[in-house]
């Protein structure tokens, strides 16, 4: 049986290899089955909410998918080239390199003002502050924050903060975004203000987005939508449309 999903895109629609892809996913934590077992692929360029109750298992998949977490077994493959078998240190370059993060508190450094922050990625992977921040500064600009380039994050709204992360996390214009909860922390409207922000900054760079959420409504905004369930995807979710 074959998870069941929301999908919104046009009937006929021939997918591409996958940018990510996860087989047979395992993740226990002691006895306790966090995965039990997750097939899931994501598309180039697509983007997709995993929703569930809390304690499913969607944010160890996040977790498991973006390398953060080592599953106990199961294969994760970046545009077909296996992953998960890399060593610590190569999986931290990965996450550097090829994957973009945006969690519910933002993650801001305090001491760093909005251009820098969200040239981290660019800094540590070796680019010059010349070359940097005007990189950082264009995605400001895109979305919405031009002229606070120079505040710090407690200067900032949490809807101006949650852009300047998700700025800090195309910088680099990664294959993949992982979004965390990353509206948990922000009312109703301005969460779908940066929602719709996310996800039309990474369609212009062609970025896959795989975002955990608890709110379904929010949820049903995002193209494809897969429901978790005591560490399984739930195909009895009801979630396709």
């Amino acid at each position: 049986m074959h998870p069941q999903t929301t999908d919104h895109r046009p009937p006929g629609t021939v997918s591409a290899a996958p940018a990510l892809s996860g087989r047979g996913l395992v993740k226990r934590y002691g006895n306790q089955h966090a995965l039990a077992g997750v097939d899931i692929d994501i598309q180039p360029g697509e983007a997709v909410a995993i929703v569930g109750p809390s304690g499913s298992g969607k944010t160890s998949l996040l977790h498991v998918l973006a390398g953060i977490l080592r599953a106990d077994s199961g294969e994760i493959l970046l545009a077909g080239t296996r992953i998960d078998q890399f060593s610590e240190t190569k999986r931290s370059e990965l996450r550097r390199t090829e994957f973009g993060f945006v969690f519910q508190s933002g993650m801001l450094v305090a001491e760093l003002t909005a251009e820098e922050n969200a040239a981290l990625p660019l800094l540590l992977g070796g680019r010059s502050r010349g070359a940097a921040l005007p990189a950082a500064r264009e995605w400001l600009s895109r979305l919405g924050l031009s002229g606070k380039e120079q505040r710090r994050p407690g200067e900032l709204s949490g809807g101006e903060a949650q852009r300047v992360a998700i700025a800090r996390a195309l910088a680099h214009r990664p294959k993949v975004i992982f979004a965390d909860e990353p509206t948990g922390a922000l009312d109703t409207r301005t969460g779908r203000d940066t929602m719709n922000a996310l996800l039309d900054a990474a369609a212009e760079t062609g970025a896959a987005v795989v975002i955990v959420t608890h709110d379904r409504e929010l949820a049903e905004s995002v193209p494809r939508t897969v429901a978790i369930r005591d560490g399984l995807i739930d195909t009895s979710a009801g979630v396709a449309r």
